[in-house]
């Protein structure tokens, strides 16, 4: 199969860790050993979040006066390359050496005026407690949120349109290439005032919807959104949670969840599953074979009969 795995910001570096080059490299080779198997039964594309990682960066960025701060699209850049050189050496340490490992900077065009760069929602960065965010926030002049039990920077999240550079993946593939792409959920980018030319903007893309157009773009045959629990739960956090098997995306949209967590993967999924008529699985990378054999994870598909609860996903 051709497949696009979406792993979470949180599968390269836990909740609780550092923000060190260790344990993002320890993170980084656990993840590249799991990817390196599913890589030798399938065509492969890997994207990934960058989340705490592009939040380290605007810090050190900001503690340098001498200049104002790198924008955020320069600094997903910096972590597309940084995360992209990692997974490429790590699956390249795990593959036989003619099979050729890449990772590619991708541009990802957002439409100016999407509300959403007035209604910051994705979260970013180290998390605080509420009384270092409120001194943080009104330091660097950033929005704060919660996240969890704690609070995280949050900046505009727009809505992918176009992911640019799609031709140069399809190459790859056909030569068994294993690609790494759109980081971060893609640099961001719009068309400038002359309508020719395309220019940086403020903001970080969601991996989720971005890995979900790419999928789309490239025929895949799966979209893989690997995050750091093991299926979609309804009611999560109350003694009624509950674990999705195998459903429907119609079935999946009438829930609500969070904006800033499992929301955009579920809208990813569902977007997904009902453009192309293919399957979308959501789980633990851990469990990657057994999402795609179908007895782990939650599998969404437009022909997928009911929600199931509480079950693994029908092969």
């Amino acid at each position: 199969m051709r497949l696009v795995v979406a792993l979470g910001g949180n599968a390269l570096l836990r909740r609780g860790q550092s923000f060190s080059a260790e344990h993002l490299l320890e993170n980084v080779k656990i993840v590249a050993a799991q990817l390196a198997r599913v890589a030798q039964k399938h065509e492969l594309v890997v994207t990934h979040g960058n989340g705490p990682q592009i939040g380290l960066l605007a810090l050190q960025n900001s503690a340098y006066k001498a200049v104002a701060p790198y924008p955020l699209d320069m600094l997903g850049a910096q972590t597309e390359g940084m995360i992209g050189y990692l997974l490429e050496q790590e699956l390249a340490n795990h593959l036989p050496p003619e099979r050729c490992v890449a990772s590619l900077l991708t541009r990802v065009e957002v439409d100016p005026g999407d509300p959403a760069f007035q209604r910051p929602t994705k979260p970013i960065g180290p998390v605080y407690t509420q009384d270092e965010a409120e001194k943080i926030a009104q330091a660097m002049h950033w929005r704060i949120a919660a996240d969890g039990t704690g609070f995280r920077r949050v900046v505009a999240s727009p809505r992918p349109v176009r992911v640019l550079g799609v031709n140069p993946v399809r190459w790859l593939l056909q030569r068994e290439a294993v690609v790494i792409a759109a980081g971060g959920g893609g640099i961001p980018v719009v068309r400038a005032a002359d309508g020719t030319s395309r220019e940086g903007v403020d903001a970080v893309i969601d991996k989720d919807l971005t890995s979900a157009l790419l999928a789309q773009e490239l025929g895949a045959d799966c979209l893989v959104i690997a995050t750091d629990v093991d299926a979609v739960y309804l009611d999560w956090g109350t003694p009624q949670e509950r674990a999705l098997g195998k459903t429907r995306p119609q079935d999946l949209q009438a829930h609500f969840f969070p904006a800033g967590s499992m929301g955009p993967k579920v809208q990813a999924a569902c977007g997904f599953a009902l453009n192309t008529g293919r399957k979308a699985l959501i789980g633990s990378l851990a469990q990657i074979e057994e999402m795609l054999a179908g007895t782990a994870g939650t599998e969404i598909s437009s022909g997928g009969g009911a929600a199931q609860s509480g079950v693994p996903a029908a092969a």
